[in-house]
C-alpha cells in the first residue's frame, strides 16, 4: 500500500471527562480525517468487550469512553492506547450509502435563496452543489438520530444564522461551515434551512431507531413537493406539520 493509499493517524491525546470518562481528542484540521480514526477506535474498543467499558461514543473528532468504577481509568487507558489505529486505507470498504430524498426551498427551505445569495450563487446551484456531494455522517448529537454531515463543497461556506429559530420542523436540513445537520424532531435551531426530507430519522420502536449511524455516506435527491407528500403519507402522521414559525 503506497503512501498516497493511507491516512495516518493525527496527533491525538486523552482527556479527563469526569471521573468515570476517557474522552480521545483528535487534532481536526482535517475533520474527515479526524473522523475516521474516532469511528475506527469506537469500533475497536467495542469489539475489544472490555468489561470496565459502559458505553463508547464517537464524535466527529473524539471518543468518549464511559466506565465504571473510577478506579479502572488507568487500565482502560492502556487498553485503548493499544487499540490506536495508526493508519487505515484511504479508500473505505463495506460502508453504507443512502439516499435521502429533499424537497428543497419554498416552506421546506426558506433560507435556501438567502444561502445563494450569500455564496454567490443562484438557487439551482446550490441545490446542485449540495445535492451532488457525497457525505460523511460525522456524528449523531444534540437530539436522538440527529446527524451531522460533511463537508461539501468550499463554494457552500456560510456561518450560521444571526437569529436561531426557537422550532424548525422535523426533517428539516440546516446548511452552515460545510457541513448539514437534519433535525430528526422539532427543535430549536440556528443553521440556515435548505430543504426538508419527508422520512423519520428516529423512530424508538424500531429494531434500529436511527435511520443513519456515524460513519454512514449520504447523497441526497432533489424532489418535488407532490412526492415529499407522498413519502411524508407513507411515514405517518409524526412527519407533519410541515409549518414553521416565520423568520
Amino acid at each position: 500500500m503506497s503512501g498516497t493509499d493511507i491516512l495516518r493517524v493525527p496527533p491525538w491525546h486523552c482527556e479527563q471527562g469526569g471521573d468515570r470518562c476517557l474522552v480521545v481528542v483528535f487534532e481536526a484540521h482535517d475533520p474527515e480525517c479526524s473522523n475516521r480514526f474516532a469511528v475506527e477506535l469506537a469500533r475497536r474498543i467495542v469489539a475489544a468487550g472490555m468489561p470496565q467499558v459502559r458505553d463508547v461514543v464517537p464524535s466527529m473528532a473524539a471518543v468518549g469512553v464511559h466506565f465504571e468504577p473510577a478506579s479502572a481509568r488507568d487500565a482502560v487507558v492502556r487498553r485503548v492506547q493499544a487499540l490506536m489505529p495508526a493508519r487505515l486505507a484511504r479508500e473505505e470498504t463495506d460502508v453504507r450509502e443512502i439516499e435521502l430524498p429533499v424537497c428543497y426551498g419554498g416552506e421546506h427551505g426558506r433560507d435556501l435563496d438567502d444561502v445563494a445569495r450569500h455564496c454567490g450563487l443562484d438557487r439551482d446551484e446550490v441545490i446542485a452543489l449540495h445535492s451532488a456531494s457525497r457525505v460523511r455522517v460525522l456524528m449523531l448529537g444534540f437530539a436522538p438520530g440527529h446527524p451531522y454531515l460533511g463537508m461539501f463543497d468550499a463554494r457552500l461556506s456560510i456561518g450560521r444564522r444571526t437569529t436561531p429559530r426557537t422550532a424548525v420542523p422535523q426533517g428539516s436540513i440546516g446548511l452552515a461551515n460545510r457541513q448539514c445537520v437534519i433535525y430528526p424532531v422539532v427543535l430549536p435551531a440556528g443553521w440556515n434551512l435548505i430543504g426538508r426530507i419527508p422520512l423519520r430519522l428516529f423512530d424508538p420502536l424500531r429494531a434500529s431507531p436511527c435511520l443513519l449511524d456515524v460513519g454512514d455516506y449520504v447523497r441526497f435527491r432533489a424532489i418535488g413537493p407532490e412526492e415529499f407528500e407522498h413519502i411524508a403519507r407513507e411515514q405517518g402522521p409524526a412527519i407533519r406539520p410541515a409549518a414553521t414559525p416565520a423568520g
